[in-house]
């Protein structure tokens, strides 16, 4: 069953071609691992050894740098048509991950080949799909399959939540910050973003709404940095105009008040393909919501403004590590506010209007 054995091989199967299914995950793993696409490669001596001519093998590598627990794979969703069509003999793959990762895929493959009588080939042995035993043995292995990229999903996020719980993850940060070298978050080496970004909050302070610091900013015509990011990008500084949602972005933003937040956003995939993102209540659980952790003493100490989510505390959205910008002689603390931004429908007493 396990041995590719010419036996299983009929002259109904050698009058149809065989094609080879080659696929890498990432397109990293195809700059790097080229040892894997060199063995998915070299199966087609095994097709030959089993009796199909070079010119009956076809090679279907239009599906590398994508996942296999994607469904959008035009490489695999032409092997299913040629199977179905009953112009395959036999399928070749280096083992199951390669042709699929989830149940679905894999099953329909596997019923569309039992039909047309179609073989199939991997790594360890020859298998006929219209075989109870065969079949039985390909379908532990898709179901291996899946579960094995469940696994490598939870190692790779449980690694992340510790470092979230740690406040080690590194993660984008709001305009006004970057990473040092050795990881820690510090003000922007420009003084230019130092000074407008303490000119925002100034702004806000006064006005007491979101959209009339956006709309001071446009009179005067003054730019706004873009966030930074870590990585090779750090030092570059992209200037543009000041919109209300960057504006109330920035105002919501806990790690301006000194606080690491992670997991307040999930995103999960919809029918249609595309992704959809949603707010996690706060009290979905850390398994859920992920973890918070104070940034410490590297902070500084500055006071806090109060959100339309409840006020400050050691725990809570905006944490008790506290930051103070340079502002110059006037010594006005930044990112402090007397109350959330007018777009979300909450003013502070007295603000002023978005007119």
């Amino acid at each position: 069953m396990t041995d590719a054995t010419p036996h299983k091989v009929a002259a109904t199967h050698l009058a149809r071609q065989a094609f080879l299914y080659v696929r890498q995950s990432t397109l990293r793993q195809v700059a790097e691992n080229q040892e894997s696409t060199r063995r998915q490669y070299a199966l087609r001596e095994r097709a030959t050894a089993l009796g199909w001519t070079a010119e009956q093998i076809v090679v279907i590598d239009c599906d590398l740098g994508l996942s296999g627990a994607t469904a959008e794979r035009e490489g695999f969703q032409r092997l299913v048509a040629e199977v179905g069509m009953g112009h395959a003999g036999i399928v070749l793959g280096l083992e199951v991950s390669r042709l699929a990762r989830n149940s679905t895929d894999w099953h329909r493959l596997l019923e569309i080949c039992a039909l047309t009588e179609t073989l199939i080939l991997d790594e360890d042995g020859l298998y006929d799909p219209t075989h109870d035993n065969d079949r039985l043995l390909l379908g532990l292995k898709g179901t291996i399959s899946e579960a094995e990229l469940h696994l490598l999903r939870a190692r790779m996020r449980g690694g992340l939540l510790a470092k979230a719980q740690r406040g080690e993850l590194r993660i984008g940060l709001p305009v006004g910050f970057v990473y040092d070298e050795i990881g820690r978050v510090v003000l922007h080496p420009d003084a230019q973003v130092r000074d407008t970004v303490a000119l925002f909050f100034r702004t806000f302070q006064r006005t007491g709404a979101a959209c009339a610091t956006v709309k001071h900013f446009s009179e005067q015509q003054i730019p706004f940095p873009a966030p930074a990011r870590s990585g090779a990008r750090m030092a570059q500084v992209v200037w543009g105009r000041l919109n209300l949602g960057r504006a109330v972005q920035l105002l919501h933003n806990p790690r301006d008040a000194g606080a690491f937040a992670f997991g307040r956003r999930l995103a999960r995939k919809q029918p249609d393909g595309r992704s959809r993102t949603t707010r996690v209540p706060h009290d979905a659980g850390p398994a859920r919501r992920g973890s918070r952790a104070t940034s410490g003493s590297r902070c500084g100490s500055r006071p806090t403004r109060p959100t339309s989510r409840g006020t400050s505390s050691s725990g809570s959205r905006t944490g008790s590590a506290r930051r103070r910008w340079p502002t110059g002689s006037t010594g006005i603390t930044a990112r402090r506010a007397r109350g959330p931004p007018c777009s979300r429908g909450v003013r502070s007493a007295g603000a002023a209007g978005c007119g």
